[in-house]
């Protein structure tokens, strides 16, 4: 099928769904991490739900799916696409206020991600790596230097989301938090914001 251009407002996702066919007791029981990935992409649908888990608004009043210290919402999330259906090969950064994707920068960069983790190479075999950052100055501003530990707490807690949603889609997720902090700003081009966490996400082996 055609691949749709990003236009200026960022390409659309597919609405998330609410309802699923596994209850959240088999999927914490199922959840594994996972480093070794089947030569399968994911569906532009897969890609809405992980990213909705992580960051989506879930109601008119703006609260997100993962919890936020005072609602302040320090996290961003970009996904480096390589194999996703609709989607060109990039990097791409969500907002989850309109739920859509912007293509920053076009092109595979999954093998700079594995190097940037330490020389990982299974990172570079997912269809999907999630990258956390996070804008310290939206929590500190309001709870000063333990505003850090609140973040940490707020990226867990979005991981984990992605880890059960992937796995209710026959998906699986490998955790990474061994990177150079340099490398992974220089990547996304974001240098105000601290690397938190990757998620290389694909269909398990």
């Amino acid at each position: 099928m055609p691949m749709p251009m990003p236009g200026p407002l960022g390409t659309s996702l597919p609405p998330p769904q609410t309802e699923g066919m596994l209850s959240l007791e088999q999927a914490v029981q199922r959840r594994r991490t996972v480093r070794a990935f089947a030569g399968k992409g994911l569906g532009l649908a897969d890609l809405s739900q992980l990213l909705w888990a992580a960051q989506g608004v879930t109601c008119d009043e703006g609260l997100r799916a993962a919890p936020s210290a005072g609602a302040r919402y320090p996290l961003e999330v970009y996904a480096v696409v390589a194999d996703v259906a609709g989607l060109l090969p990039g990097l791409y950064r969500y907002d989850c206020q309109r739920h859509d994707l912007t293509l920053l920068e076009e092109g595979d960069r999954r093998p700079d991600l594995a190097a940037a983790s330490l020389d990982q190479d299974w990172v570079a075999t997912a269809p999907v790596v999630l990258i956390l950052t996070a804008l310290p100055e939206r929590t500190t501003e309001v709870y000063g230097r333990r505003g850090h530990r609140y973040i940490d707490m707020e990226a867990g807690h979005a991981a984990q989301n992605v880890c059960l949603q992937a796995v209710a889609r026959g998906l699986g997720v490998g955790l990474v938090g061994a990177f150079g902090d340099n490398e992974i700003r220089a990547l996304v081009g974001r240098e105000s914001e601290e690397p938190l966490y990757l998620l290389a996400i694909g269909r398990p082996r």
